[in-house]
């Protein structure tokens, strides 16, 4: 099976070749990373200027392509130039930092799987919460074996997940997995005001995370108990139920 494998953390993250390693079980893996970090740009992609490559190598061996792009980027030029053949796979990650709840519209990690998707490839993006000294190892081998669980039962058509997998998780010989949706709470709101040595205001986000209030478990709450999360995703972002009752709408443009 081949597989197209990309992050938003750069080419040399841990995170990136620990999967590697592990996806190498299910496949061929072809490597196609921005060449550096691409965190928060969400589902942007470059077109006012060239895509340069470069093939990257560990020793002898070929790490992968690293492109000065968005990884929405690389999933598309990794299918279309670098892949030796079609991938039956598209993995993003795995993402140093969670990428749950709105942070999912934000995530370039994400918006990586949401690229493969629209090929009508099956993708998923895993993302680890944050920790300096990690263990990534153990991270891949979660998500490679769900991985692969979700390729055995999902039936016939592509689908797109987003996995999330907490520190707590990684000491447990056998996290317990939920199947939840993502929380749709507002956070972040919040800016805390400094003023620089010239006397000029500035201000950082304190990306405050929401309570998880909602009687239904979503993905903020699920990670919080310690569980690995694991959300179907879809990017088709019309509203069809207020469409039908906007098609009874009178309504005209200006002669």
């Amino acid at each position: 099976m081949q597989i197209l494998l990309t992050n938003d953390d750069g080419i040399y993250a841990p995170g990136l070749e620990a999967l590697e390693w592990e996806l190498r079980r299910l496949g061929d893996v072809c490597v196609v990373s921005p060449a550096v970090e691409q965190s928060g740009v969400g589902h942007s992609i470059t077109f006012l200027s060239p895509l340069v490559c470069q093939e990257i190598f560990a020793g002898e061996r070929r790490r992968g392509w690293a492109v000065e792009g968005s990884p929405a980027d690389c999933v598309k030029i990794g299918l279309f130039e670098f892949c030796p053949q079609r991938p039956k796979l598209v993995v993003s990650g795995i993402n140093s930092g969670l990428n749950a709840g709105i942070n999912v519209l934000y995530s370039g990690t994400v918006a990586a799987a949401i690229e493969g998707a629209f090929f009508e490839i099956t993708s998923v993006a895993v993302s680890l919460e944050y920790d300096p000294h990690a263990d990534y190892a153990r991270a891949a081998k979660i998500a490679g074996r769900l991985i692969e669980q979700l390729l055995e039962q999902q039936g016939p058509r592509p689908q797109l997940y987003n996995v999330n997998i907490p520190l707590a998780a990684l000491k447990l010989p056998a996290p317990e997995v939920r199947v939840v949706p993502m929380a749709v709470a507002r956070y972040g709101e919040s800016f805390e005001k400094r003023i620089d040595p010239r006397g000029r205001s500035y201000y950082w986000a304190t990306n405050d995370p929401p309570a998880p209030a909602t009687p239904e478990e979503t993905d903020l709450s699920a990670l919080l108990k310690g569980y690995v999360t694991v959300t179907p995703l879809d990017y088709d972002l019309t509203k069809r139920g207020h469409l039908n009752a906007m098609r009874s709408w009178q309504l005209t443009a200006p002669d």
